[in-house]
C-alpha cells in the first residue's frame, strides 16, 4: 500500500495524522511507515465499523512538499503510549516509558480529572493544589480547580463546577476504550451528571487522545453531553469550562506568565471573554519557560468558543457565559439540549517550551483543524 501525503501552502512538526482505507491485508496493531529514502516511523493499525485506519505522527512537511510511503507490517519497537489502571480509581498514562498523567476517577473525588499534566522535560504545569499541599509558593485559592478537568456551573439549576455547600457530581460510571499503542493511547469514558441529592441530569461521554511525543504533548480531547434522563438546560454562567485547566502557578499572568489569543491579544483584558481559535497560556516554571495552548475545532458547538481565562491561572474554554462577557449587548448564552439529544466539543491541548511564537503554535493550529491532504493507492 502506497501513501501520498501533501501539505499544501503549511508547514507541518509532529502532526498527527490518520486515513480511512478499505484494505483489507493489513493486520490490527503496529506496523511501520517508509518513506522514500527508506526511513521508517511507527504506525498504528486500527478497525473501526469495518474500516482500516492508519495513524501515525507526521515529523515535519514543509508548505508544498509531497511525500510518500509504504505500509510495512515490521513492528517499529517503539513503546509509545501506554495506558495501565493501577488501582484505587486512577489511571495511568505512560510516554516513552515515562508517567504522563493519571486520570482519577474514583468516587471520593467531586469530578474526574487529570493530574499530574508534565510537559517536555517532566516539567509540571498544572498546580498541585489541592492534590497536594505542601509546594512552596503555591496559590491555595479555588480548591475545585484540579489540574485539568471539565465541569459546568449551571446545569437544570445546580451547580457542577464548585465545591461548595450543594455542588454536584460527576461520577464515572464505565470506560468504553482503554488502549495503547506506538502513535497514541486513548481513554474514553461514560460519566453521569447528577444534582447534590444524586438525581441523575445527563451524561456525557469523554474521550482523551494521548500521542506519543517527546518534545511537547499533544492531548485531544472531545467531550459530548447527552441529554439521557430529559431535556438539559446549559445556562448561562461564567462558572463552567467544558475543558479546564489551572496553570501552573508561577505561569500566572500577573505572576510573569501571558496569555496569547489566535487574533494576537494579549493579557487578560484581551482574551477574557473574547471569541477565538486558541488561545495560548505560557510562563515560567521549573526554571523554564512552558505553555499551555488549548485549540478548539470548527465541529465544536459555537466555534469559535469564548474564553473564561484569567491572569490568576485559570484557563477554560466556556461558550455559554455571554451575558458575562457582553452585559452591555443584551446577549444570553443559555442552551438546552433535548431529551435524547447531545452537544459536541473537540480541543487540543498542546504543552511546549518556550512563549507563543518559539513553539510555532499558530502552524500547529493548523495540524489540528487542516492537517496535510493523503491519497491511498
Amino acid at each position: 500500500m502506497k501513501l501520498t501525503v501533501k501539505a499544501g501552502p503549511h508547514n507541518y512538526v509532529n502532526c498527527p495524522m490518520k486515513v480511512r482505507t478499505d484494505a483489507r491485508g493489513l493486520q490490527v496493531g503496529e506496523a511501520s511507515l517508509v518513506d522514500s529514502v527508506g526511513r521508517c516511523i511507527p504506525c498504528q493499525v486500527l478497525n473501526e465499523g469495518g474500516e482500516t485506519i492508519i495513524a501515525w505522527i507526521e515529523p515535519f512537511l514543509s508548505a508544498g512538499e509531497v511525500k510518500t510511503y509504504r505500509v510495512d507490517s515490521k513492528k517499529s519497537g517503539e513503546v509509545g503510549v501506554e495506558i495501565a489502571d493501577v488501582g484505587e480509581g486512577k489511571l495511568e498514562v505512560k510516554i516513552g516509558g515515562k508517567l504522563f498523567t493519571r486520570y482519577h476517577y474514583g468516587p471520593e473525588w467531586p469530578r474526574p480529572f487529570l493530574y499530574p499534566f508534565l510537559g517536555p522535560g517532566d516539567v509540571q504545569v498544572t498546580r498541585h493544589f489541592p492534590m497536594r499541599d505542601d509546594v512552596p509558593g503555591e496559590s491555595r485559592d479555588h480548591p475545585h480547580h484540579r489540574s485539568v478537568w471539565i465541569a459546568y456551573g449551571e446545569v437544570n439549576g445546580t451547580d457542577n463546577w464548585s465545591e461548595g455547600k450543594g455542588h454536584a457530581w460527576i461520577r464515572h460510571l464505565r470506560f468504553e476504550e482503554i488502549s495503547s499503542g506506538p502513535v497514541f493511547g486513548k481513554i474514553r469514558s461514560v460519566n453521569s451528571w447528577t444534582s447534590a441529592d444524586g438525581e441523575k441530569q445527563m451524561e456525557d461521554v469523554r474521550e482523551f487522545t494521548f500521542y506519543n511525543l517527546q518534545s511537547e504533548r499533544i492531548v485531544d480531547v472531545n467531550v459530548r453531553f447527552v441529554a439521557t434522563e430529559g431535556d438539559v438546560a446549559l445556562t448561562d454562567t461564567k462558572e463552567g469550562g467544558i475543558i479546564s485547566v489551572r496553570v501552573a502557578t508561577s505561569m500566572d499572568g500577573d505572576k510573569g506568565g501571558m496569555i496569547v489569543n489566535s487574533y494576537g491579544g494579549k493579557t487578560e483584558a484581551e482574551n477574557w471573554g473574547k471569541p477565538a481559535h486558541w488561545v495560548d497560556y505560557y510562563g515560567p516554571v521549573e526554571g523554564k519557560l512552558m505553555g499551555i495552548t488549548i485549540m478548539d475545532h470548527p465541529s465544536s458547538f459555537r466555534y469559535p468558543t469564548r474564553w473564561h481565562v484569567r491572569d490568576y491561572g485559570l484557563f477554560t474554554a466556556n461558550p455559554f457565559a455571554l451575558k458575562y462577557y457582553e452585559p452591555d449587548r443584551g446577549w444570553n448564552g443559555d442552551h438546552t439540549i433535548k431529551k435524547g439529544e447531545d452537544l459536541s466539543f473537540s480541543y487540543r491541548l498542546l504543552i511546549h517550551e518556550g512563549d507563543t511564537e518559539q513553539a510555532g503554535v499558530r502552524e500547529k493550529y493548523f495540524g489540528f483543524i487542516a492537517p496535510p491532504k493523503i491519497e491511498v493507492e
